[in-house]
């Protein structure tokens, strides 16, 4: 049975990625005084930049309004400089932390066992440190390598030949009737796009989902909308589920995760610094979608560890033999 990973803006923390607050605070330095307005706007009322965002976008879909578009496409500019940002730094971070670099407490050897990884991010962090040729030789299941299924490299490659600037460079989703996955090939689906496609409705034609009517705009491109069917198809076979620094917050996500947990056949690890308790930060104005995550979800929780991720792989053995349990049970 499939064993797969859902990560979540607190999984890139622990290479010191921004959650959603640290986002906000980097943008109010760097829009205009409108922006700066409709932001705190947002953040008064409980939400905060995508909020401002799905405001922004929804004033475009009822106006048409040029100096709003204006002002939207501001917005999403930002926000890619923000993540562009990011990854500028995670270049410099050091992704393994184990004091021996012993190989069986590699971060890299830990997430090649995984049937299929899924995440909501759209940094590069593991396009920058873990998608090479080491995930072929991490495990003794030996993968052939990796692939973003349905993508394919936008424009020439890189001048110089850089293995992190191949990994990096902008891609694009390829034909529809070319998506599926290839054997041997551990698929990385990246369920929300990422900053570096290209092919969609944001700031320079940027593949990204933002804002708060994500699964609406999933369902206008046929790439993204094929990866949330292969999320909800690997949700319903797999036997367990590891979610690492995930809040809970986007109702399509959830909605995948009830209706597997409803089967009553998945068992499901939490990794948070909240442990379990992260399933109780609902935002208040969905009470009833959380109770329904949690009346679903909580029989299915078969474990969760609250100590910093990376905890595991820099010499804490009584973690590493936690989270190490979800492949034996």
């Amino acid at each position: 049975m499939a064993r797969i990973l859902l990560t979540g803006a607190g999984f890139s923390r622990n290479w010191g990625g921004w959650l959603a607050n640290e986002v906000f605070e980097s943008l109010i330095g760097g829009v205009d005084e409108h922006l700066r307005h409709l932001l705190w706007q947002s953040k008064r009322r409980g939400g905060g930049f995508e909020d401002a965002l799905a405001e922004l976008e929804q004033q475009v879909r009822l106006s048409g309004n040029d100096t709003v578009k204006k002002q939207l496409v501001d917005l999403q500019t930002a926000i890619v400089g923000v993540f562009n940002a990011m990854n500028e730094a995670f270049k410099r971070t050091q992704f393994e932390r184990h004091p021996g670099n012993d190989i069986a407490f590699l971060v890299r050897t830990f997430l090649a066992r995984f049937d299929a990884i899924f995440t909501l991010n759209q940094d590069l962090l593991l396009e920058q440190h873990y998608l090479d040729e080491n995930i072929s030789l991490a495990h003794s299941r030996k993968w052939s390598g990796w692939q973003l299924p349905g993508m394919k490299p936008f424009g020439p490659p890189p001048l110089v030949h850089d293995p992190v600037m191949i990994r990096t460079a902008m891609m694009t989703p390829d034909d529809p009737a070319s998506f599926r996955e290839q054997p041997r090939l551990q698929p990385y689906y990246k369920l929300h796009g990422s900053t570096n496609w290209t092919g969609g409705g944001s700031a320079g034609g940027r593949l990204l989902i933002m804002g708060g009517n994500k699964a609406v705009e999933i369902g206008q491109y046929p790439l993204l909308d094929w990866y949330h069917r292969q999320f909800r198809e690997y949700l319903l076979r797999a036997s367990r589920l590891m979610i690492i620094g995930y809040s809970f917050s986007d109702a399509h996500i959830n909605r995948a995760i009830i209706e597997a947990a409803k089967k009553k056949n998945i068992g499901i690890f939490i990794v948070d610094p909240a442990g379990v308790d992260v399933l109780n930060k609902q935002d208040p104005r969905h009470v009833q979608s959380a109770s329904e995550l949690m009346a679903a979800v909580e029989p299915q929780i078969v474990g969760a560890s609250r100590r910093n991720f990376l905890s595991a792989f820099s010499g804490d053995s009584v973690e590493f033999d936690r989270v190490s349990k979800f492949f034996i049970n």
